[in-house]
């Protein structure tokens, strides 16, 4: 909804999501989504989420990129610091350093944060059918990735802008694209 809105205002958008924004990517992602791993060792899901983005960078996020389209992902570095480090414990520096030879050091001009209880946003996964190795988590999991996305936030206020997701979908869409055209007009 946020890509087809900015694209009404003649804006040349990119919309893709990590893992899956490529074939390899989404065949990765089958792998970290499937119920049968749930003894995956961390370092196994950060190398894979990682392995997955290198590739993903290669052939959307760069390329658009380098013919200066706006690009939107669902999940990047910031999602994997919340859930590598917060959910499950890596010490940073190696989420980082891994991170930055996948990304050359590549990093969003902006996250939006969608805020949300980690109950509510599991009870819409479970409304909308969604079960996956990550709803079968424990809620604490889930409220350590939270408080992760928080306090990275936190750390760099200026890049990240947190949107309450418990408002109506227009509402959230409304808020989002009104940061982004801000941000592109301070570009």
């Amino acid at each position: 909804m946020v890509s087809e809105q900015l694209r009404t205002g003649g804006i040349d958008v990119v919309a893709t999501y990590e893992p899956g924004g490529c074939e390899i990517g989404k065949r990765i992602r089958e792998i970290l989504l499937d119920k049968s791993f749930q003894q995956m060792a961390p370092l196994t899901e950060l190398l894979l989420y990682n392995a997955a983005r290198a590739q993903h960078l290669a052939e959307v996020i760069v390329p658009a990129m380098d013919r200066r389209a706006v690009v939107i992902t669902d999940r990047f570095t910031d999602s994997t610091l919340a859930y590598q480090c917060y959910g499950r414990g890596l010490d940073e520096r190696l989420v980082m350093e891994i991170d930055k030879a996948a990304t050359g050091g590549l990093r969003p001009d902006m996250t939006v944060l969608l805020d949300l209880a980690p109950s509510v946003g599991l009870g819409r996964n479970k409304d909308a059918k969604k079960i996956d190795r990550f709803e079968l988590e424990s809620i604490t999991v889930h409220e350590k990735v939270r408080t992760g996305f928080l306090e990275l936030a936190k750390r760099e206020p200026a890049r990240f802008k947190i949107v309450n997701a418990s408002a109506d979908t227009a509402v959230v869409t409304k808020t989002i694209v009104a940061a982004i055209e801000e941000r592109l007009r301070c570009r």
